[in-house]
């Protein structure tokens, strides 16, 4: 019989699985997102009904990751217990995003081709905007970057922009024109302003998280003029000495 020693695999620890689940999660309510733009640009019916399967993928992900976190909080470091709760932070926010898109969804069948060009070409803007939003904090959560979290803060901007757009349409429809579908649409636009307010609060986590600083501190030094960062560099430099 043999004696040489069999190579037993190391098991993964539980928080490190946790974190690559809770990014693996970011990406399905990505996909789900582009699948919202693609579906509401083309009026595919198929592909809009792909988000279901994607909703329940992060339900299925929003519980692995609680029990998880459950189980692993107390057997990990500190450093690893705050990224523990960061990861029920993202989930509870991933799992809202993948309920609002299925939203968003079932109001885009509904309408069907009633949905005027110009609402369609807005949703899918805002849906296209949401969905580099999910892509970049799932980033920004993976690689620790902060710089990558606060592009996802400003593109909320953009969203607000749309949402104001389709309001000014279809609530105080200035220009009196006779519009299509407009509580569907209303619905619709209200779902994807939401999802994108989940993804702000995903990048504001990732901030506190990295930095240990609330999101008004983080936002102030990036704000700063290039000048302004080298004399403040230069002064920490001096108090060290």
């Amino acid at each position: 019989m043999s004696t040489a020693a069999v190579n037993t695999p190391v098991p993964e620890p539980a928080y490190s699985h946790l974190v690559k689940r809770t990014i693996e999660a970011c990406a399905v309510a990505k996909d789900a997102a582009a699948a919202a733009a693609e579906g509401i640009a083309t009026g595919s019916s198929p592909l809009l009904n792909t988000i279901r399967e994607r909703e329940k993928q992060l339900d299925l992900l929003d519980r692995e990751i609680d029990d998880g976190v459950t189980l692993a909080i107390t057997q990990v470091s500190g450093t690893e217990a705050r990224e523990l709760l960061a990861c029920m932070k993202f989930m509870i926010s991933l799992e809202r995003i993948g309920d609002l898109l299925l939203s968003f969804a079932s109001s885009a069948q509904s309408a069907g081709p009633r949905i005027d060009p110009q609402d369609t070409h807005d949703l899918t803007h805002m849906a296209t905007v949401l969905e580099k939003m999910l892509s970049d904090v799932g980033a920004a959560f993976a690689t620790r970057d902060v710089k990558k979290a606060i592009d996802v803060l400003r593109a909320d901007a953009e969203m607000d922009r749309l949402r104001n757009l389709i309001f000014l349409r279809h609530i105080e429809n200035p220009e009196g024109s006779q519009r299509q579908a407009s509580l569907q649409v209303i619905f619709m636009t209200q779902s994807l302003e939401r999802a994108g307010d989940h993804a702000k609060n995903l990048a504001e986590e990732v901030c506190h998280f990295v930095s240990g600083h609330t999101i008004r501190h983080v936002m102030m030094t990036y704000d700063k003029p290039i000048e302004q960062m080298f004399l403040d560099w230069l002064r920490h430099r001096e108090e060290m000495q």
